[in-house]
């Protein structure tokens, strides 16, 4: 069976046996701990643990009962603290996954749920921490047939979830094309091939999103529409002032050269500071030459493959390899060949995995998923959803993996 992933309390999956994050020393902890002893009846486990198990080493398991919980049994795996990363964790960490998979293999357990072992209070990374988590229980998989499942229950998961699942339903709403609507294209789009048709429609329906935000920034842009909004106010007053001149040469306005009409047409709105104005009409040859250079730069890249123009995406946001495909969630062997081949060609779903942990914008995206010919299509949800996460910035490959397995689409993590 494959791994799942589920937005779930971890105390209330009814399996053979949960996972819960323990102390070596006999004590309850924070998070998934005191959350287990809690719902199983604190003082009925503790009383367990004290009498029958006693102080256990990092990185060891054991098993108790499941007492009031609906899990019939829990594995307690001590987890190791985080520390620098350089202290042995990621080898304890795994032997955890593994130790676990094994007691569970002994005592016949056939359906078990894991939370991320170590990421809350321990301190692990979340990204390395799932990494892990999805090395060693697919490896697991392989040889073995298992109901696993990692359960994502935090706060910080809760509250997302909530905000994406509200939203997100109402962006595939507005974005999905089904292939049956297509039929009110047949007189522009008629003898297209469906894949033509999907990137045509998309890349229309996305055109007017192609700002100057690509290259100056949120806060530039805003400066940029007001300047723009100045200077044709300039134009259009300069030429009312000259048609009037022309009729009534007796009555030509003062030498500043500004018509009442245009003085009303470039009065400041709500959202523009009048005080700022004048300082910002004077920054427009900055702006053009910053739009020049991100051009300039930009042209140089003009024909870089796949692996090359991902490569340089990175260097370019102060990332390193290791941030990229640790976020993606994509194998570092994966990856190391992608980078190595210039001319390597990989999946579209591992290519999107990579934009998201690359913090690529949706521009971005499309130019790098068009090096290795793909595109965005409205009549894919898969699509669909990585675009929204991507273009509202949420970088979270289990929160990507939840949506699309809610919305019954392939998992990603498996």
């Amino acid at each position: 069976m494959a791994l799942k992933i589920v937005r779930n309390d971890i105390t209330r999956m009814a399996v053979d046996a949960i996972v819960n994050t323990a102390n070596k020393r006999v004590t309850v902890g924070e998070g998934c701990d005191s959350a287990v002893y809690d719902a199983a009846g604190y003082d009925e486990l503790l009383s367990y643990r004290k009498e029958k198990i006693g102080e256990v080493s990092e990185g060891e398991v054991f098993i108790t009962p499941g007492f009031n919980l609906p899990a019939k049994n829990i594995i307690h795996a001590v987890s190791p603290c985080y520390i620098d990363g350089n202290s042995k964790e990621e080898e304890k960490l795994r032997g955890c996954y593994r130790k676990v998979l094994k007691l569970a293999d002994e005592k016949g357990i056939k359906s078990i749920a894991f939370p991320l072992i170590s990421t809350g209070s321990f301190g692990y990374p979340k990204e390395e921490g799932l990494r892990i988590a999805l090395d060693e229980i697919n490896s697991y998989l392989i040889k073995k047939d298992k109901e696993i499942y990692l359960t994502v229950f935090d706060s910080e998961s809760v509250s997302l979830g909530k905000k994406v699942t509200s939203e997100l339903k109402e962006y595939i709403s507005n974005n999905y094309v089904e292939e049956a609507n297509l039929n009110e294209y047949s007189g522009t789009l008629a003898g297209k091939a469906p894949t033509e048709i999907s990137e045509d429609l998309f890349f229309n329906r996305t055109s007017a999103r192609l700002t100057a935000q690509n290259y100056l920034g949120e806060e530039q842009e805003k400066k940029a529409k007001k300047r723009n909004g100045l200077f044709s106010g300039l134009k259009r007053g300069a030429k009312e002032t000259g048609s009037q001149a022309e009729a009534h040469p007796g009555n030509a306005m003062p030498s500043f050269g500004m018509s009442c009409s245009m003085a009303r047409e470039i009065e400041p709105s709500g959202d523009i500071e009048e005080e700022s104005l004048a300082e910002d009409a004077f920054d427009y040859d900055d702006i053009q030459a910053e739009i020049s250079d991100a051009l300039k730069e930009r042209m140089k890249h003009l024909t870089d493959t796949f692996s090359e123009y991902l490569l340089y995406l990175i260097a370019q946001k102060g990332l390193s390899n290791a941030d990229v495909y640790k976020r993606a969630v994509v194998d570092k062997k994966v990856f190391s060949k992608i980078k190595n081949n210039p001319n390597a060609h990989p999946q579209k779903i591992t290519a999107l995995c990579l934009c998201v942990g690359a913090g690529l914008n949706l521009d971005e995206t499309k130019d790098l998923l068009a090096r290795a010919g793909y595109a965005l299509s409205p009549c894919d949800k898969t699509d669909i959803i990585f675009s929204y996460f991507i273009e509202n910035g949420i970088y979270d490959m289990i929160e990507i993996d939840i949506q699309l397995e809610e919305h019954g689409l392939s998992y990603l993590i498996d």
